[in-house]
């Protein structure tokens, strides 16, 4: 009607990252360019936290004052840049605890930007060693269909993936009510196929359960796109 181009694709997807285990760090950062420089040591290390849903937990275990006091903060600023974008893919990371044990400043060349900018290259270069993962969001859906579609419905949340948890009759005994944990990603397009493999019949419903960790071929993938997205300047 109003002879505007539309540009359609897929819905994103909100994927998370997180890592698997404890990976130690000491990671100096040093500029010097005319002046005052840049001048921070961080040491410490990251590991998952024990509720996995915990966007990120910092922690100041330094002893003395190889980092003096007025840094500290500075220090939790570049944790929460870290885990603003992650490493793998672009997307924020979770569950991770950043642990800073030890450090060094300098009297003249130390600051605010430097201890941040440490911490924050840290975390970057350490989450590699503490297995790196991808998480994406993971659907609690419900279909209900007369009960001769089951075996349809069945094969076709199969091929998405899907982990059947149920599979119950109606009390008529005329319907039949499956429930599943599908990733979000495989879902697109499943209400058009849902009525064309149940002559219009069968209805579906889902929320979000949990974030959980992609087959490899997924991450693989998803470190790809992302990787040529960032040589493109697209990310």
């Amino acid at each position: 009607e109003y002879d505007l181009e539309c540009v359609v694709g897929e819905p994103r997807v909100n994927y998370r990252e997180t890592i698997q285990q404890k990976a130690e760090f000491s990671y100096l950062h040093k500029k010097q360019s005319g002046g005052s420089g840049q001048y921070a040591r961080v040491v410490g290390y990251i590991e998952p936290c024990e509720d996995p849903t915990t966007e990120y937990e910092f922690v100041n275990d330094v002893i003395g004052t190889n980092i003096p006091p007025e840094f500290i903060p500075s220090c939790e600023k570049g944790v929460v840049e870290a885990v603003g974008k992650g490493f793998l893919t672009g997307h924020p990371m979770q569950g991770l605890r950043v642990v800073i044990t030890d450090g060094q400043a300098h009297a003249v060349d130390s600051s605010d930007m430097a201890f941040r900018i440490a911490t924050r290259d840290a975390v970057k270069t350490t989450v590699p060693k503490a297995k790196g993962v991808v998480l994406e969001p993971i659907m609690d859906l419900e279909v209900n269909a007369p009960a001769e579609f089951q075996g349809t419905i069945v094969a076709n949340l199969n091929r998405r993936m899907g982990l059947i948890q149920s599979a119950d009759m109606s009390e008529n005994g005329m319907d039949c009510i499956i429930k599943a944990d599908v990733p979000l990603r495989n879902m697109f397009g499943y209400s058009t196929d849902l009525r064309s493999s149940t002559q219009g019949k069968g209805e579906f419903s889902m929320e979000y359960k949990s974030h959980e960790q992609v087959t490899r071929d997924a991450q693989d993938e998803l470190i790809k796109l992302y990787k040529e997205a960032v040589e493109a300047g697209e990310a």
